[in-house]
This record gives C-alpha cells, structure tokens and sequence, in this order.
C-alpha cells in the first residue's frame, strides 16, 4: 500500500508540476514560459519525485514506464496492475487539483487543457501517424534511459538527473507534435477534464507509449540483461 500512495502521489505531483506550468504558465502575457518552461516543468518533476519517492516505489508514474519495466525483468507481474490503477488515480486527482486553480481565475475557459492530440489537435498540426511514430520512438528512448540509468552497472546517485533531462529533452522535441505524452496516466487525466476530441483520441496514448515502452524492454534486456545476483 505504500508503494501505491508513492505513485499516487508522484502521479499527482507530475500532473499538477507539468501541465499546471502549460495551463498557468506557458502563455502568460509577457512573462510566459513556452515550451522550454513547460519540457522543463515535466523534467523537473519526475527529477524531484526519484530522489523523494524512488526508493519506496520506484517511482514509475507512468503505466508505460510499469510496463517497460516488467517487460525487461525488473519489475513484478503481481504488482503492474495496482501500480496502473495508481498511477491513473494519481493523474486524475493531479488534474482535478490544476482544474480547481485555473477555474479561480474570471473568464477562465478549459480549452484543450494540456491534453494530447493529433491532426487539428496537435499543437504544430501533425497528423495521426506522425504522432504515433513521435509518441511510440519517443516513449521508448525514455525507457531505455530508464532501464539504463537503474541498471546495477550504472553509476549510483545519478538516475533521477538522467531521467529527468532526458523527459525535458522528449518534451522539447515532441510538444509540437502530440503535446507529449509518453505516459497514458498523464493522457488520461487531462483527457477527462477536456471532454470530447480528448477523449476519441486518448487511444493513440495508451497505445503508442505502451507499444515504445515494450520494444524498449526487449530491446534493453537483450543488450544489457539484469544480473539474477
């Protein structure tokens, strides 16, 4: 149960941390952070919840991430599911917290709220495929940085600033294209709260992360096999 509390809250955290600085922050007149702010924004996060959460669950936050993991050997079957569950709920309630703050504001409107899209939904206008391929490509480098900054050889004390740099580098890259995704808990909770287009394209965010994070766990496990010591 602590480890599910653990993702729950880092779920939240990565939620609030990430999409609250593109609903809040990205276009404030003047001042606004853009996509730098906000692929920083996502980056810094999940960097903060390694080093608070990491060594309780692991800190996934992202049924991707669970998937990878179990996928390349480093994760149990018994626990994917409730770490899933966890991880949605989190997203869900993260959002529900931004939702309650922007709403604060007169004249507020919800708009696409940080949600992930393709085709007039992407924010440079990029079709379904080009978002597949972004979201799939994208979700698996982050696992194999992932799997590679955790592995046993790997230096101690430095996965959280591999995996954090390398989440604001997916962003900077892909926020034009899908919004970033690469995490269907992150998907899911906006999707909710946007309604509609959201919601018929949230498939393509379940999807393509789990199918990068997949190949990536193959991929890693023959390249780079855990030691069973």
């Amino acid at each position: 149960m602590k480890k599910l509390l653990a993702e729950f809250i880092g779920t939240l955290w990565m939620v609030l941390g990430g999409c609250g600085s593109a609903v809040l922050a990205a276009a404030y007149p003047e001042l606004g952070i853009g996509f730098l702010g906000v692929s920083l924004a996502f980056g810094l996060t999940v960097l903060t919840m390694v080093y608070a959460i990491g060594h309780v669950s692991g800190c996934h936050l992202n049924p991707a991430v669970s998937i990878g993991l179990w996928i390349g050997g480093r994760f149990e079957s018994k626990e994917l599911i409730p770490y899933i569950i966890a991880q949605v709920l989190g997203g869900i309630a993260g959002a529900g917290i931004l939702y309650l703050i922007a709403t604060g504001k007169s004249g507020f409107e919800i708009g696409g709220f940080a949600s992930n899209g393709y085709g007039e939904h992407s924010p440079g206008g990029y079709s379904m495929l080009a978002a597949l391929i972004t979201e799939v490509v994208m979700t698996f480098m982050f696992l194999i940085i992932i799997l590679g900054a955790t592995h046993s050889k790997a230096p101690k004390g430095m996965a959280g600033l591999a995996i954090g740099l390398g989440l604001t580098l997916i962003h900077l890259i892909s926020i034009p294209v899908t919004n970033t995704s690469v995490n269907p808990a992150r998907s899911t909770s906006q999707a909710l709260f946007a309604g509609d287009w959201a919601i018929g394209q949230l498939w393509l965010f379940w999807v393509a992360p789990i199918v990068g994070a997949i190949l990536a766990g193959l991929v890693y496990k023959y390249i780079s096999p855990e030691s069973k010591s």
